[in-house]
């Protein structure tokens, strides 16, 4: 399993991801689950990937050899990310089919999820998330993310805290508790944690991208100060007896007649 994030802000686009591919008893296994493509001044596209790895690398290993023989449809081609959302569609369909022809497999799931967003020249920034089945979906204004994987788990701080108008650095703090309240939670989702900004109108490569080890200083810190303000916060709540006082009895049920 993996849990992975993209938020769109008016500032640009924010990108979390984790890196656990296996979690067993006795191994281990990390692969990074974002990939970019860029044109310095005319577009920069970044994906992040959920499913099956082998049907993941074999997608991201078409996108380049696409590009590398200047294929007809390829991801620097395309007019809009919307295009590429489709592309890639396309290009998982297709790999999911050449392990299905033979029908399925007990145990074994080849579908592959996307998130990709990014911009291209002339355009606004785009977020999509693209199913198995090839087709995709985009934000709303009420909540412009998007979670692929493991999603359960850090859904409500996204919920609460993300909105059009928050700034790029509380998007970005906001996807890291949500990555480590699904880590706490979800063993098969772990780190590194990579984390990605990107500008918008930039054009640019991102303006900030960092990977966090487990033990990283800021993790770490981010990790305690949660739970400690997340505890304040339970002890403040109202307290109950306000409640209790209306009814100091039980209501008695009325006798049958």
């Amino acid at each position: 399993m993996t849990y992975c994030i993209g938020i769109k802000i008016d500032e640009g686009l924010v990108f979390c991801s984790d890196s656990r591919t296996n979690a067993g008893a006795d191994r281990v296994s990390t692969y990074s689950k974002l990939h970019r493509f860029s044109i310095p001044g005319d577009r920069q596209l970044i994906m992040l990937t959920a499913g099956n790895l082998a049907t993941s690398q074999a997608i991201i290993a078409r996108v380049e050899r696409d590009l590398k023989e200047d294929a007809e449809n390829n991801i620097l081609k395309a007019g809009y990310v919307s295009d590429v959302a489709d592309y890639i569609g396309e290009l998982g369909v297709q790999e999911v089919k050449r392990y299905s022809e033979g029908g399925p497999i007990a145990g074994f799931d080849a579908q592959v999820t996307f998130i990709i967003g990014g911009q291209i020249k002339g355009q606004s920034p785009e977020l999509y998330m693209v199913y198995p089945e090839g087709n995709h979906i985009t934000v709303s204004d009420q909540y412009p993310f998007l979670q692929i994987g493991e999603t359960k788990y850090g859904k409500p701080i996204l919920d609460r805290i993300i909105r059009p108008e928050t700034t790029h650095e509380t998007a970005m703090r906001c996807a890291l508790v949500s990555m480590d309240s699904t880590m706490r939670s979800n063993a098969t989702v772990g780190p590194p944690i990579e984390l990605l900004y990107y500008a918008a109108d930039s054009l640019q490569a991102p303006a900030l991208y960092a990977k966090l080890e487990e033990i990283d200083p800021y993790l770490v810190e981010l990790r305690q100060a949660w739970d400690e303000n997340i505890r304040q916060a339970f002890d403040d709540l109202p307290s109950l007896s306000s409640v209790f006082a209306r009814e100091k009895t039980p209501p008695r049920r009325k006798k049958k007649s």
